[in-house]
């Protein structure tokens, strides 16, 4: 084992994990606190390990043919089902973009308090796509990989380190930034609120749910969708291709699958933290929270956004944006722009997943060689038409309320990313001696 082999691989994972960190991901995980305490822990982690063996079975795929899942499809199927596959994938592109879009907009409004109206917001989000675009065309470095030749001297095994480091792209590395960025936010109101660790461990080890009932069954199917992406699986198996692993050497490929997966595993250990710490915020605070409750703090606190929560008995209903409002109430100011800032964050590094999953599928599934600039153009466009009339006609409430739709989406586009990655990983034809056996 090499540290700086593994370095040397770190970066795909990283990016393939800002999909378990998106808007949608985030909205899921503080409902599911809020309506069910820390008793969906337990599945939240079930899921995040489920969406960890597909993805290192995508990986797998890229490192062993040389082609991503898309390609491989292409090659496989026959016209009529590929084309279903890639509408499919494509639905789940442009409900990833929605959510993105939602997310961004609200944080934006939060940060600039309501002066940027939601519909501002969302204007925004169009622009952001194409500086990262920007970044990704012109920042980039072209990364080595080293053989091993430096024996144990540890000064020159640093000073390779240091040479990686500063090889890294840097999209990979702003990135790797924008999730420290929600560790640190998200890690921010886990310390203020402390939540209660007896409960944390019960609810993630223990499969149980007492009491639950048909809210609490609608947030375990909407982690399983929020977290497991099934377009993630397109962009995770194209993304390994860019590091040059001699697919004719056996023992190459099989080093190139091992750090793929242990990269994989520690960045999915990250995002499932960032997302244990949003849970648990919610949990610890809200659960069984009343409007009433809330109202009298917001009063109290003189919180513009008071207005928000009636003053009754019914049981209190949050998403990204009252999640916001009502932590700025409880804990001051502060948590409600650090809060807000970790939304922006979780929005923008998601950004670059969509775009890059449809570039990987289109080019894959069609043929079609578009620029980037004209594909995200075209979904994008499709993902903020319905978003940017929702938040010039409707109010904040019914923008934050097609989350849950889209993370339904998600959970009923998987089979269509699940069966070719499950078929094709199996089939020795595809992956010679490296096929799953199970």
């Amino acid at each position: 084992f090499s540290f700086r082999k593994l370095w040397a691989f770190t970066g795909p994972g990283f990016l393939m994990s800002i999909a378990y960190l998106d808007p949608g991901n985030i909205e899921s995980d503080l409902q599911s606190g809020a309506v069910a305490g820390f008793k969906l822990l337990w599945v939240l982690m079930l899921a995040t390990v489920i969406g960890l063996l597909l993805q290192r079975l995508a990986a797998r795929l890229g490192v062993v043919t040389g082609l991503h899942l898309a390609e491989v499809c292409n090659r496989q199927y026959q016209k009529v089902p590929r084309i279903i596959l890639w509408l499919m994938v494509e639905l789940a592109i442009i409900g990833s973009d929605m959510q993105e879009v939602i997310g961004s907009a609200i944080a934006i409004n939060l940060l600039s308090v309501g002066k940027v109206p939601l519909w501002g917001g969302v204007l925004i989000t169009i622009a952001d796509t194409f500086v990262f675009l920007f970044l990704d065309k012109y920042g980039n470095f072209s990364f080595c990989i080293l053989e091993n030749k430096w024996g144990d001297s540890a000064f020159l095994n640093l000073l390779m380190v240091l040479v990686l480091l500063t090889g890294l792209r840097k999209l990979e590395a702003f990135f790797g930034f924008l999730i420290t960025i929600m560790a640190l936010t998200f890690g921010y109101e886990y310390i203020t609120v402390k939540p209660n660790q007896e409960k944390l461990l019960k609810g993630l080890f223990i499969p149980y749910c007492q009491n639950c009932g048909t809210p609490q069954l609608e947030q375990a199917v909407g982690i399983v969708g929020a977290v497991i992406m099934p377009h993630n699986m397109y962009l995770h198996s194209a993304l390994v291709k860019s590091r040059q692993v001699n697919r004719a050497n056996k023992r190459e490929v099989r080093e190139a699958n091992k750090y793929f997966f242990i990269e994989s595993c520690i960045a999915l250990f990250v995002s499932f933290i960032i997302n244990i710490f949003v849970v648990t915020v919610f949990a610890e605070a809200f659960f069984e929270k009343t409007n009433a409750d809330v109202s009298s703090v917001c009063v109290n606190s003189s919180s513009p956004h008071s207005s928000l929560f009636p003053n009754n008995n019914e049981t209190l209903e949050v998403d990204i944006y009252k999640g916001g409002v009502v932590l700025g109430c409880y804990f001051g100011p502060a948590a409600l722009y650090i809060w807000a800032i970790g939304i922006l964050a979780a929005g923008q590094s998601s950004t670059m997943t969509g775009t890059y999953s449809g570039q990987f599928v289109m080019e894959g599934f069609l043929n079609l060689r578009w620029s980037r600039f004209a594909r995200v153009l075209l979904t994008r466009s499709i993902a903020i038409t319905p978003t940017l009339f929702v938040a010039i006609f409707q109010d904040v409430e019914h923008l934050t309320g097609m989350n849950d739709f889209l993370n339904v989406l998600m959970s009923l586009q998987l089979p269509f990313a699940l069966i070719p990655v499950l078929t094709f990983t199996s089939l020795p034809s595809v992956m010679n001696d490296f096929a799953n056996g199970l």
